[in-house]
């Protein structure tokens, strides 16, 4: 069995849509509210976390339904093209209420955009394993996150190019992300037929017998009857992720600052060890995924892990802009990978086709319960106490997730076996 790497392509851009406006949110918003608008670091905190408000409550509901929907378009194509076209109109709004100094208008369009944004994530990213065998998610996953990655990259290149401090001229950024978040809904229209891709990805499994130990799919009640083992594994692959974006996204949310006030970076320089992970992380999705499918997907995240936290570590020993801080930022965004592109191919390792909708839901319910509380809970600690407790506190969160991953137990990819192979092996 072997990856259409053309058609996880393909698939990919929905992700490249998504992380292109969230690298451009996660950099450019917490400057233009502090910058423009003045606001202190708690609020810039509380404001950070509103569309992680929204995803967890809307991402599983929005996953769930996506699983029901049945249209000639698919069942998730329909929530991606209109969440990209509300999120486009209203992303333009941002930088004219900034030029303005209109906090109002700007908090009402990013408002809306969160909303639309949350519309179709769940059903963005439900969208690969649909198409995808279950042996080759961790590959695929790959391919998808290497998108993503682009789709960032891209953010930041922009981002550095055309952003200015004083708020004066940044339409042309987000322009730019618009842009290529419309371009690739196109480009995943024109080439993916999901109903079709769905039916044939059914038919494999069920003639290699991948289902062999899911509940029956018409069975409502599939949650009830997990086996207790694999409940407990969900639950701590759930704390995991909980765990690991506490850590990650509170370094993330507040590196532009960071980088700027700690380490003397200024206007949109702090870019440049963000593009140095994301390179990092773009050259070693493949690999991983490779590297996934030979050792499996838990020892991979177990590295990917201690690969983060030794960054963190390193993260308290720089004063200053240095070429250490590339070789920190390429061990960060390797180690991400190999945690992104095993943990949600784990997730729904452990459903039914029928829903994987819903347990990508409940993915995003955990992480983003995670990334509600941290930009509060890291703000506050970052103006209450100071910036140096940033790297302290995401190695706390790191250790944690890299405790509660050993309990992991299922969510591995399996071999697939044909029906003759099993009949031979009941004979012999």
């Amino acid at each position: 069995m072997k990856l259409n790497y053309r058609r996880t392509f393909f698939v990919g851009f929905a992700f490249l849509s998504i992380i292109a406006f969230w690298e451009l949110y996660d950099g450019v918003i917490p400057k233009m509210l502090e910058g423009t608008f003045g606001l202190g670091e708690t609020a810039i905190g509380g404001i950070m976390a509103i569309d992680n408000v929204l995803a967890l409550f809307l991402l599983p509901l929005l996953g769930a339904l996506s699983d029901k929907v049945n249209t000639r378009l698919g069942r998730r194509i329909p929530f991606i093209l209109g969440g990209t076209i509300v999120a486009s109109i209203f992303i333009i709004l941002l930088p004219i209420a900034e030029h303005q100094g209109n906090l109002i208008l700007f908090m009402i369009a990013l408002g809306i955009v969160l909303l639309a944004m949350a519309t179709y994530r769940s059903p963005a990213v439900a969208l690969m394993p649909d198409v995808t065998p279950k042996p080759l998610r961790s590959k695929a996953n790959a391919i998808i996150n290497l998108m993503g990655t682009v789709g960032g990259a891209y953010s930041l290149v922009m981002t550095l190019w055309l952003y200015t401090e004083d708020g004066s001229i940044n339409l042309p950024v987000f322009i730019s992300v618009v842009a290529v978040m419309i371009l690739s809904v196109v480009f995943l229209m024109i080439s993916i037929n999901e109903n079709k891709l769905a039916a044939q990805v059914r038919e494999q499994e069920k003639l290699l017998n991948l289902d062999e130990n899911q509940p029956e799919e018409e069975d409502d009640e599939a949650d009830k009857r997990m086996p207790a083992d694999i409940k407990r594994s969900f639950m701590f692959i759930m704390a995991s992720i909980f765990l690991w974006f506490f850590a990650y996204n509170a370094v993330k949310t507040a590196f532009s600052r960071y980088a700027d006030k700690v380490w003397g970076y200024s206007g949109g320089t702090y870019t440049f060890p963000l593009m140095v992970a994301m390179g990092a992380a773009l050259i070693s999705y493949i690999p991983i995924g490779i590297i996934s499918s030979k050792v499996g997907r838990k020892k991979t995240i177990l590295g990917g892990i201690i690969l983060m936290t030794l960054s963190y570590l390193c993260g308290l020993l720089i004063t200053g802009p240095s070429f250490f801080i590339n070789i920190i930022f390429a061990c960060t965004g390797i180690g991400w990978a190999a945690i992104n592109v095993n943990s949600y191919p784990m997730v729904v390792e452990m459903c039914k086709s029928a829903d994987t909708g819903k347990y990508t839901g409940y993915y995003y319910t955990f992480s983003m319960s995670a990334q509600i509380i941290t930009p509060i809970v890291s703000g506050f600690l970052l103006e209450k106490v100071g910036y140096q407790t940033l790297f302290p506190y995401a190695v706390v969160f790191s250790v944690a997730s890299l405790c509660t991953m050993l309990f992991v137990k299922h969510g591995d990819s399996k071999p697939p076996r044909t029906k003759k192979k099993q009949e031979a092996e009941s004979l012999g």
